[in-house]
């Protein structure tokens, strides 16, 4: 990388008056650390860092800014810890199951640092309360992994002029930039530069339907803390312009450089995210209406003797998890080459499933016009079914 594209920024945060001696031994090896010293430790306990969500890249995320001495952490999260968090988020533990993933998360910083001040926010993050909140802090980091909350993040970001951390992950592969519209020296530039529009519905599958290799998080989220790190007290080079992509698989980690898009509009007012990012496209939804039946009523319809097709659109690793009993495996990408079409019975009513609803609606579309007009998809998908149903089939 060439000398004139270096980006060094001013500590984002004054030092603290001073550090007792408790602090000067706890964090003892940050202060012999010429670029860190006491003047960075003081910066780093009067830093204020909000942390959006306690999963996959928060929870290692949140162990290490605490123990790193960051004085005041917000926790936005609303969710329960469930057993199949714990491959990943280290930060909860087999007892903490059905908690709040907040509390639980918030009892694990104050184990390992009883001198941070750790603030709940137990709600979900809204237009009407997210730029408000951010107010409140120095850094952002965002470690979601939906993209209506990630636009929102940065809208809200750019509206209370906030830098943030973002990172995303999925399968072995991860994602790491910094984001700071109002950055100095004319450096800012929004997550909208990088990825103006969201993914087309149903493109980009979610952790749970595609999944994470656990240990991806650690390398992805200690990335992010030491941006945080970096940007508070202001050592290095951020990863402002820049967006790191690291792959697992290979042990590579690479750079791209990211530009300002002078198409990209001035963001004034926060919007409808869902709504901008479409959980399922158009085609879907228009497909789904009046073609959807719920969990009971398909056990009706199997029970009733009437002749279905219960094709499953799932992948064959999430088949062998689970499956309803009679139903074929046909994944979706087969129906999007068109090869599945002809795997369809013409004498027998087809009804389509998937995990929770989304692709298998997005399957009803594609059969639909293919002139399968009786076809119709499982509402929630088989997650609904074994909830309503099925109580003892196993889950992932």
């Amino acid at each position: 990388m060439s000398a004139n594209l270096d980006v060094s920024l001013p500590p984002l945060v004054e030092p603290a008056a001073e550090l007792t001696r408790e602090e000067v031994t706890r964090y003892s090896r940050h202060l012999i650390i010429p670029d860190v010293g006491v003047i960075g430790q003081k910066r780093l306990k009067n830093a204020k860092v909000l942390v959006i969500g306690a999963g996959g890249l928060g929870s290692p995320t949140l162990l290490y800014l605490a123990a790193a001495g960051v004085g005041t952490i917000g926790i936005v999260e609303f969710d329960v810890v469930d057993e199949s968090n714990l491959q990943r988020q280290i930060i909860h533990g087999q007892s903490d199951i059905g908690r709040s993933k907040a509390q639980s998360a918030r009892d694990s910083v104050l184990e390992i640092n009883p001198l941070v001040t750790v603030n709940l926010h137990e709600f979900r993050l809204e237009p009407d309360n997210a730029v408000e909140l951010f107010s409140q802090y120095d850094l952002i980091l965002d470690g979601t992994d939906n993209f209506a909350t990630r636009y929102l993040v940065n809208d809200a970001a750019v509206l209370a002029g906030k830098p943030y951390v973002w990172g995303s992950i999925y399968r072995f592969e991860g994602q790491v930039s910094v984001f700071w519209e109002d950055a100095p020296d004319g450096l800012g530039l929004n997550y909208r530069d990088l990825y103006p529009e969201p993914p087309p519905p149903g493109m980009v599958p979610s952790c749970a339907e595609g999944g994470v290799l656990g240990i991806l998080c650690a390398s992805i989220a200690s990335v992010m803390g030491t941006e945080a790190i970096k940007l508070i007290t202001g050592i290095g080079e951020p990863l402002l312009g820049r967006l790191m992509v690291y792959d697992a698989l290979d042990m590579t980690y690479r750079t791209i450089r990211i530009r300002k898009d002078p198409a990209t509009p001035k963001i004034t007012e926060l919007i409808d995210y869902e709504a901008f990012c479409g959980v399922v496209s158009d085609a879907a939804a228009e497909a789904a209406a009046g073609s959807t039946v719920t969990p009971l009523e398909l056990k009706e319809l199997i029970d009733s003797g009437k002749p279905l097709a219960l094709i499953d659109v799932r992948e064959p690793v999430e088949w062998d998890i689970n499956h309803i009993e009679g139903a074929e495996l046909i994944p979706k990408p087969t129906f999007e080459s068109g090869d599945a079409l002809a795997k369809l019975p013409v004498d027998r009513t087809p009804v389509l499933y998937c995990k929770t609803g989304i692709r298998s609606a997005e399957v009803l579309a594609i059969v639909k016009k293919a002139g399968f007009s009786d076809a119709v998809h499982l509402q929630g998908g088989i997650v609904a079914w074994a909830k309503q149903l099925e109580p003892d089939m196993v889950m992932y």
